[in-house]
Order: C-alpha cells, then structure tokens, then sequence
C-alpha cells in the first residue's frame, strides 16, 4: 500500500513541510530502533473528522516511551491536540495519523540518554489494511515459524519501532507462502498475536483473545472490541490459547487500528468454521462500525470531534438521551 503524501506534519511543536521532515543517517533510531509510535484512525462523521480514542492512543505513546527510557516532552492531552492540528491542517476528512518519538542525532554508541527526544506527528489517507473485501469476506493466515520476544526479551507493552522487526519477518514469511498475514505464537507455544493485529477466538458463543502475558501488545482496538462484548453480554475471556484452538474454533477475527475487525477464513489452509465472516463476527463489525459512523450513540465516547476547540471534550454520534 503506498503511502499518500499530505502538507503538513507536525514536529516538536511546529507544522513543517512534508519533504523537510528529516533525519540524519547517524540518528540514535536508525542504528538501534530507538522509536516508539501508534497508529490512530480519524472516521468520516456527519459533524465533520472525529479521531478515535485519541487520548488512549497518545497516553499508551507516553507509556512506551517511559518503558525505554524516553521521557516526552509532551503530554497526552498535548499530542492529541497537535494530532488534530495536523488533521485540519492537511484538511483530510478521514484519515490515519502516525505520531513518532524518536531518539535523534547525537551519540553513536548504544547508551541512548544524550541523544534529543524528536517526536513528529504526520496524516494520510489510508484505506482498509488487509483490503476491503476482507472485511467481509476474511483473509487467510499462517501460523509463523518466528515466535513472538520473550517477556524479558523486548516488552511487547511497549508500542516500538524494534519490535517491528520480528513483524516484519512474520509478515514477510506470510506474504512470500501466499498468506495475507501470519500469527505468531509466544515463547511457550501459546496464540500470541499477527504482526499487527490482536486475535480473536470464537468458540461455542464465547469469544476468546490472549492475555497480555502471552506477549500481546495491550490494543486500543482490541479492548474496544472486549468493551462491545461486555455490552451485548457476549461472554469474553483472556484466556492462553493452544494453536489447534484456532483450527477448531467456530470463528476467528483479527483486530487493530489499520486492520479494524477483519475475519479469518482459513489458517494453514485449514477453513475456519464456514469458511466466511461468522454471525459473532458480523454483530462485533456491526456494533463497532455503527459508533464510528455515528449510526449509534457513542456511550465510551470514543470519538472526538478534530474541529472542537482545542480542549474541548466533543464526542461525536447521536446524543445518548
């Protein structure tokens, strides 16, 4: 998927130019990986681009950057804000919005504490992750041979630019064996996560997703979709679950802030319950499609309105009476 140039991204305060937001080559970041970031999604409303869970998204920002060491300069409520200047800046309607701190230029050696703290914030329009079709329809995916870092490895808390690397083998191994996505197990055996996406498990009216111990990074999307369950009284578990759970379950659906709730049609070549998006599936899409357009009330408030005042808590959907 190509990325869509905008205007404006947002750095260290300031809007500059698309083309002047750069690095240098010897940037602790580029050597060492020192970069957290997240990835947030603004929906298309009636009142105009609502962000979702913007201030969760830019607090687990700040909680990863605290994990590595990285103390921001701003806080939650700041990066939101400069995140919904960068929006109407680039005057997107919907949109995808990376923000990323990153350790600069300074030292060479891998002890990173003098190199400066750059955090950017960028927008782009950016479709369905997986395809559009796939949100219907489903994808297949693969069981990994490369396992997700042990817990006294890399923190999978943390949202890191150097965990990205064991995603990357994943879903390159995947793409090149004619998969979609592939799924990474943990260092015990158990379902860990996708490359970018949480996992789901539908089994006998009971939905199932991993626990964070099983190295699973704690999703935005994901903890929507176990909040939309407790609201429709759908029984929800975090549970370990053992690989052959996947191949026997009645429903699989990944989720993720570019993957939103995309079903499994199959995994190993083995077809997943009807081998289509399964009815759980179909109401958990429904529910969650229906508060991000405003065709529901928004009772978490979970979008917030890109053109309220900065400060301002605006909640957008129809008012809960």
């Amino acid at each position: 998927m190509s990325l869509k140039k905008t205007e404006k991204i947002w750095h260290n305060g300031k809007l500059i130019n698309w083309d002047d937001a750069k690095i240098h080559v010897l940037s602790h970041v580029v050597s060492y990986g020192s970069s957290v970031f997240e990835g947030i999604r603004c929906y298309e409303t009636k009142q105009g681009p609502a962000s979702f869970r913007m201030r969760d998204h830019m607090q687990r920002l700040v909680n990863s950057g605290r994990i590595y060491r990285m103390e921001n300069p701003y806080s939650a409520g700041d990066l939101s804000a400069a995140a919904h200047e960068v929006v109407r800046a680039n005057r997107m309607n919907s949109c995808y919005v990376r923000p990323i701190v990153l350790r600069g230029y300074g030292d060479i050696g891998v002890n990173p504490v003098n190199c400066p703290i750059d955090v950017y914030i960028a927008c782009w329009e950016w479709g369905a992750y997986l395809g559009k079709e796939a949100l219907e329809q489903g994808v297949d995916m693969c069981i990994s041979s490369w396992s997700r870092m042990a817990p006294n490895t890399l923190p999978a808390m943390a949202k890191a630019g150097a965990n990205y690397m064991n995603s990357q083998l994943i879903n390159m191994e995947a793409k090149t064996n004619g998969y979609s996505e592939g799924i990474a197990l943990d260092v015990n055996g158990y379902v860990s996560e996708g490359s970018g996406e949480n996992i789901f498990v539908v089994q006998n009216g009971i939905v199932y997703t991993p626990p964070l111990a099983c190295s699973v990074l704690p999703g935005i999307t994901r903890n929507s979709i176990i909040t939309i369950c407790e609201d429709l009284r759908i029984p929800v578990r975090e549970e370990m679950i053992p690989r052959e759970m996947l191949y026997i379950a009645d429903e699989v659906f990944c989720t993720g802030t570019a993957a939103e709730l995309t079903p499994l049609r199959s995994i190993d070549r083995i077809t997943i319950g009807a081998g289509k998006r399964g009815p759980v599936t179909k109401g958990l899409q429904d529910e969650f499609f229906a508060v991000l357009t405003g065709a529901k009330p928004d009772v978490h408030s979970w979008l917030t309105a890109v053109n309220a005042p900065v400060g301002a808590a605006a909640p957008v959907g129809i008012p809960v009476r």
